[in-house]
């Protein structure tokens, strides 16, 4: 996956305009199936994940023994006994050694099936009118955070996929894993549907970015706890997982928060960038881009405590003060059909 195919305007606003594909087979692929399979994910998460109905999607983290986040990723409940784990891909081997660990006792297996599966992405408003023409689902049935086994008809072949609607983009979209061998198929076959774009690591940033959603390495890391970046409302301290008695002291606490920031101009601030309230520094931004939906300079920064909506902060830029104002996240919104 290239940081760009044409340019990183173009694939951002085809996203926003019509449809884009991604190619995400460097994320994870890691099943956990077994009896206690839902006992070795309410170990290893902080959401819960046992009482998933099957084909549910649930958005949650693993921590370390000091409550640092380890991964932010997606589990998928594809039976009674049998869960998808989709890790960010530079932390899969890491979540798979965790998991592993974390399953001794319990009766459950944990297999990385990463090298021999495919996963691409299609979002953006268009993304169900093309998927559909593909698919044997009902796309209308398939809700948000929902996941289903799906064929594929690429050609004259019949491709088994797992169809996903979940995304990383702020539209509407699914992900489609399937096995290696027929990810180039797959690929194709999306690639050459009218009116769809193929879209690189860049746009995908600035398109996360503007809807909000943290990226691991930056909003998120190992020398922070969910309650650090404004996640707190993912735990769930009623039930039992690694790191669950330092996170309770950690809500007890309070303090710092992630936060939106807006601006005026041309300028963007950059990771680094220092967030100031009447002199004092207050924080740091996380991420910062010129939005390409919204026209105007957007960041998130981790501030040591929330800030209300509104206040008017100052954002040094290399040397240089720029005034911005702190928004309510997400700073876009797709129109709802």
């Amino acid at each position: 996956m290239p940081l760009r195919f044409t340019s990183d305007l173009e694939e951002h606003q085809a996203v926003r305009t019509a449809a884009g594909i991604f190619d995400l087979s460097h994320m994870g692929q890691v099943e956990v199936i077994g009896p206690e399979a839902g006992a070795v994910l309410d170990r290893s998460f902080i959401g819960v994940c046992s009482t998933m109905t099957i084909g549910r999607a649930k958005y949650t983290m693993m921590v370390a023994a000091d409550g640092g986040i380890l991964d932010d990723l997606i589990v998928y409940r594809l039976a009674e006994n049998e869960f998808l784990v989709v890790p960010n891909g530079a932390n899969r081997t890491r979540v798979v050694d965790e998991l592993t660990r974390r399953s001794n006792g319990l009766s459950a297996s944990i297999t990385d099936h990463t090298l021999s599966r495919g996963l691409i992405a299609i979002q953006g408003p268009a993304s169900a009118e093309i998927v559909q023409r593909l698919v044997d689902l009902d796309l209308p049935e398939l809700r948000y955070y929902r996941c289903a086994t799906a064929t594929l008809t690429i050609g004259d072949a019949q491709v088994p996929a797992l169809l996903a609607r979940t995304g990383y983009t702020g539209e509407d979209g699914f992900e489609i894993s399937i096995s290696a061998n027929d990810a180039e198929a797959v690929w194709e076959a999306l690639s050459d549907a009218p009116g769809v774009s193929r879209c690189g690591l860049a746009a995908r940033d600035s398109l996360r970015l503007e809807a909000g959603m943290p990226l691991y390495g930056n909003e998120l890391s190992d020398r922070s706890t969910p309650y650090d970046v404004g996640m707190g409302r993912l735990v769930n301290l009623d039930h039992d997982f690694v790191g669950h008695d330092v996170l309770r002291r950690r809500a007890e606490a309070g303090g710092a928060a992630l936060i939106g920031l807006a601006g005026e101009g041309r300028r963007a601030a950059r990771a680094g960038s220092q967030v100031f309230v009447d002199g004092a520094q207050v924080g740091e931004i996380t991420s910062g881009i010129l939005a390409p939906t919204l026209g105007y300079p957007i960041a998130m920064a981790l501030v040591e405590q929330d800030l209300e909506e509104g206040l008017d902060v100052e954002v040094d830029v290399r040397g240089r003060t720029m005034p911005m104002s702190v928004v309510t996240l997400p700073f876009y919104r797709r129109a709802k059909s």
